[in-house]
This record gives structure tokens, sequence and C-alpha cells, in this order.
């Protein structure tokens, strides 16, 4: 069973995924219709990668007639935020051990 950390990279991870979830988080809320005439997938294909983003936390539906709007919960990306951000501290200190390092040795 994946935890939520793996399934928001391999959600993520799938180019076609991705821009939906970036065009939701830039225009707002959409239908399948909308999301599919700019996909470049077929309506099916659309659907099934919102069911994953949806899966994963990364959007809500809201249900209206026959038509099912999609919008993004960017609060989903919190997970990775904090894993760039631990990583991002990881690494600076590690450079900054490497500049210490390359001034002792110019000394």
């Amino acid at each position: 069973m994946l935890d939520a950390h793996d399934m928001l990279f391999r959600t993520l991870a799938d180019p076609t995924r991705r821009a939906i979830f970036e065009r939701l988080c830039r225009e707002g809320e959409q239908t399948v219709g909308a999301l599919t005439a700019q996909a470049g997938v077929s309506q099916p294909a659309v659907s099934k990668h919102l069911a994953v983003l949806k899966q994963a936390g990364l959007v809500r539906d809201r249900h209206a007639g026959r038509q099912t709007h999609y919008s993004a919960d960017a609060g989903a990306l919190t997970p990775l935020v904090d894993w760039t951000n631990r990583m991002s501290g990881f690494w600076q200190s590690r450079f900054d051990g490497l500049e210490d390092l390359l001034k002792r040795m110019d000394q």
C-alpha cells in the first residue's frame, strides 16, 4: 500500500495529470468537458486522470445536475512542500560544508 507521500509523487509524475492539476490551480473550477478540450487526450482518459488526482486528494468534485465540476485542492501539496523544504535544508548544509572545505584548501 502506498503512503500519502508516495501517492502524491506518483500522481504528479504523470505529465497529463500534472497539467490537469496545474490548469485547475491557475484557472479554477472546470468541467470534464472543458478540461478535455485542452488536454490532448480523450474524455475517458481525462476522467481516469481526474479519478487518480481525486484519490490522491489533489482535486475535489462538485456535482451540479448532469455535470461534475473539478477544482484543485492546493493544500494537498503540503507534504510535497514540507519534503522540498527538508531537502533544501539538507543540501544547503552540504553546500555550506563544501564551501568551508574549499576555503580551507585555498589557505
